[in-house]
């Protein structure tokens, strides 16, 4: 490789992790409710990211929320569907203890997150599977 001459190679530079603070959202009440950060943004983030349909809010990327899925055999796919809807959020390492229990036409699932922050558990409920 040839570089100009007077050129000078730059140094490689160290990535900087952004702060996770946010935004605590008191859903019951409607409003914002002070500020969270790491392991209770993490569980914030899981619970947006679940209840956000992807592909259907222009306001948010590709990359945003889980998609949904009429069609049959959803249940069987809840995995996969949960685990790239999640693993986009570069805080979250991993998806573990992954159990799907279907009753009628509604799937409990049961997780447990592994973040950059630590783990927990996170349960959700899906309609029409």
């Amino acid at each position: 490789m040839i570089f100009p001459p007077g050129s000078v190679l730059g140094t490689a530079q160290e990535e900087v992790r952004q702060t996770s603070r946010t935004y605590r959202l008191d859903l019951e009440n409607g409003r914002i409710a002070g500020m969270i950060d790491e392991l209770d943004a993490v569980r914030q983030a899981v619970f947006m990211i679940l209840s956000t349909d992807r592909f259907a809010y222009f306001i948010y990327s590709g990359n945003y929320g889980m998609e949904r899925r009429a069609a049959g055999g959803f249940s069987l796919e809840l995995q996969r569907l949960v685990s790239e809807a999640l693993l986009q959020d570069d805080r979250i390492t991993g998806i573990e203890d992954f159990q799907v229990s279907v009753n009628g036409d509604e799937a409990e699932v049961s997780f447990t997150v592994v973040s950059i922050f630590g783990s927990f558990t996170e349960r959700r409920i899906f309609s029409n599977v």
